[in-house]
């Protein structure tokens, strides 16, 4: 180790997967009870507040790729009648919230906030479908530059890391069912990784709608980039989907059609993925430092919070009155 800064680092991540681990001993998990996904995220933030993001490549490659298995990992947990009867309540205002998300934000950015419109773009699109996913496909057809795309990410990263606290307490203090809070989980929360760990924190019930309304919702990653093209004229660029989305759908067909005779594979395998997705949030965390908190302008972040309240409130509009 070359400081105290990684042996705290190593330690900590270290401490997280023991207490895993011990999950799966029976006399020992009760020393694993308290990791859970805002705890692993808390760690992971309090660690880069304290001391930087020291391991910047790291966090990235584990946050992202871990973050991917263990979703697909969950899709063996799932039931492809079950999810789609679960996830087709959200489908109707998935539509409505995405554009009119995108035609709200556009406005709000350009005549009250008043930024520049590619890095309005950007927090609309992160706001609108699935966070970093969004504005990592859409941020080459503007033509962004790096320094929009960071106040970006930035916005929506601080966004999620707050919605994973707050939206399962809220969502008790209401009295919301598992069915209503996957729902509003997966369209008021921006990034697939809080979506999943708000969904689990809430039940199992809850973590299968938001998983399949989330997932089904960055699909729009490609008419939006679609439109993206045509409103910047921009032609040739490539449109990426999300291959973990797919991945995703098969391990669900896999489970649904193959694997009805071996529950228990599923269940192990499920298990061992929301772990993984506690780990994952760990890395999230640790890599917002305060360098990151610094290039948020505070137009920006209005923007961002603005468009999170008025999705989450129209979403619970939605959920209770329609």
């Amino acid at each position: 180790m070359k400081n105290y800064k990684e042996i705290i680092y190593y330690s900590l991540i270290g401490v997280l997967v023991l207490g895993l681990i011990c999950t799966h001993i029976p006399t020992l998990a009760p020393l694993g009870s308290w990791v859970s996904p805002p705890i692993a995220l808390l760690l992971g933030l309090i660690f880069a507040l304290s001391f930087g993001n020291i391991a910047p490549k790291l966090n990235k490659a584990m946050s992202k790729y871990l973050l991917q298995y263990s979703v697909v990992g969950l899709g063996f947990g799932m039931n492809l009648y079950s999810s789609v009867a679960a996830g087709k309540e959200g489908m109707v205002f998935t539509i409505i919230s995405v554009i009119g998300t995108m035609v709200v934000g556009w406005l709000l950015g350009k005549y009250v906030f008043k930024i520049d419109t590619n890095t309005g773009y950007l927090i609309s699109s992160g706001t609108a479908i699935c966070g970093g996913s969004a504005i990592a496909a859409v941020g080459p057809i503007v033509g962004a530059k790096s320094g929009q795309m960071s106040v970006a990410l930035g916005v929506i990263f601080i966004l999620n890391a707050i919605a994973l606290f707050i939206f399962p307490p809220i969502g008790r203090a209401i009295g919301m069912s598992q069915q209503d809070f996957g729902l509003w989980a997966a369209i008021a929360i921006h990034d697939t990784s809080s979506v999943v760990g708000a969904g689990e924190a809430y039940g199992d019930i809850a973590l299968q709608v938001a998983t399949t309304v989330k997932l089904t919702r960055a699909l729009w990653i490609v008419p939006l980039a679609l439109v993206t093209s045509f409103i910047f004229k921009q032609k040739g660029q490539k449109i990426a989907v999300p291959r973990f989305i797919l991945f995703f759908i098969l391990a669900m067909l896999i489970n649904t059609f193959l694997l009805g005779d071996y529950p228990t594979f599923g269940e192990v395998v499920s298990k061992i993925s929301k772990q993984g997705l506690n780990v994952a949030l760990f890395f999230i965390g640790a890599g917002l430092s305060r360098d990151v908190l610094k290039s948020v302008g505070a137009k920006a972040l209005f923007l961002g919070v603005t468009l999170w309240i008025l999705i989450a409130t129209g979403t619970l509009c939605y959920i209770y009155w329609v």
